[in-house]
Parts: structure tokens; C-alpha cells; sequence
């Protein structure tokens, strides 16, 4: 059986942020299936992406990262964006779902990793986040791209889009 974080007692459901496990050495996360709408524990991972252990289908990828789990976290294969924000900032509350849609809209390729200032003060140091929202886009571990502030989706998405990597051909062009 695995335990939640305290503040977040039950897995959550489509479009809300997933729920952490702070116990072991690796956090894990609960993120519900928007097809089946099926609880999966996920496990942070350098390879793939998350998967429904009930319908196969792939996970939007949206986790909670601290200073001890977030260089775990971001040695995800696909693009990762890192959403630097707090609680109290009105900018971020219009960004979070938004990033939260495209991590729905490019399932499988786009990692969304929310790092609340207030309690990470060092990760907001090491990315320079004088304003908040600072959005950092990672590809193979690399900064990319940084966007300061909030934006509408299409601009957010014009800036995150280009540093996406192509979906997997697996050989079969019929599978949706």
C-alpha cells in the first residue's frame, strides 16, 4: 500500500494536479486516467512516459517537484516544462491550468513539473526566478526556452510547441 502526501488525501481527477507520495526514495505520483478514469501510482522515470495500467492509454504527465525529488524528476525523456510558482500569485493560477491542458494535449511528449517557490527557494535561485510565473522548457536536460509572466494558451503554446519532440512511430499509422 503506498501512503499520499498529508495535504492531498485522495487521488484527483482529470484536470487536477496529481497527488505525491513522499515516502522512498523516489516520489510518486497518482494521476488519474482521463479515458477510464482509473487511479495509477507512477513512479518518476528517465524513460517513456506514464501509461493507464488499466487501458493502456498514456498518462497526462503533470507532478509536484521539490528540491529533493526534482532532479528526479526532470530526467524524464520528453520535453519538460518547469512551472516556477506560489499559491498566493494570480499569474500562475491563469497559467497552471493551462500548462495542465497541454501536458493533456501532448500526452506522452510534454512532462509539466510544478515547483512552488515559497517552499523552494533554491530551485528558484538556480532558474533565476525573479518574477513569477517563470516557465522553463527542458529538452534532454538542456533549458530551451524561458517564459516570464503569464500568457493566453496560443502564446504559451507557440513558445513550448517548437521544443516538443515528434510523437513515436511505432509502424502502425491506423492506431489513434
Amino acid at each position: 500500500m503506498t501512503s499520499r502526501a498529508q495535504s492531498d488525501p485522495a487521488p484527483r481527477g482529470p484536470g487536477q494536479p496529481p497527488s505525491t507520495t513522499t515516502a522512498g526514495p523516489k516520489p510518486r505520483h497518482t494521476i488519474v486516467c482521463p479515458h477510464c478514469g482509473t487511479a495509477n501510482t507512477i513512479g518518476a522515470s528517465e524513460r517513456g512516459a506514464p501509461h493507464c495500467g488499466n487501458c493502456g492509454k498514456p498518462l497526462p504527465w503533470v507532478v509536484d517537484a521539490n528540491e529533493s525529488t526534482f532532479d528526479i524528476e526532470v530526467k524524464a525523456q520528453p520535453t519538460i516544462v518547469l512551472d516556477l510558482w506560489a499559491p498566493w500569485c494570480g499569474p500562475c493560477r491563469f497559467v497552471s491550468p493551462i500548462l495542465d491542458g497541454l501536458a493533456h494535449q501532448y500526452v506522452g511528449r510534454l512532462k509539466v513539473v510544478k515547483v512552488n517557490v515559497d517552499e523552494n527557494q533554491g530551485l528558484a535561485r538556480r532558474f533565476d526566478a525573479m518574477s513569477i510565473p517563470t516557465i522553463i522548457v527542458m529538452r534532454d536536460g538542456q533549458v530551451v526556452n524561458r517564459i516570464v509572466g503569464a500568457a493566453p494558451k496560443e502564446q504559451m503554446e507557440a513558445q513550448i510547441a517548437p521544443y516538443i519532440k515528434p510523437p513515436k512511430r511505432n509502424g502502425d499509422a491506423a492506431s489513434a
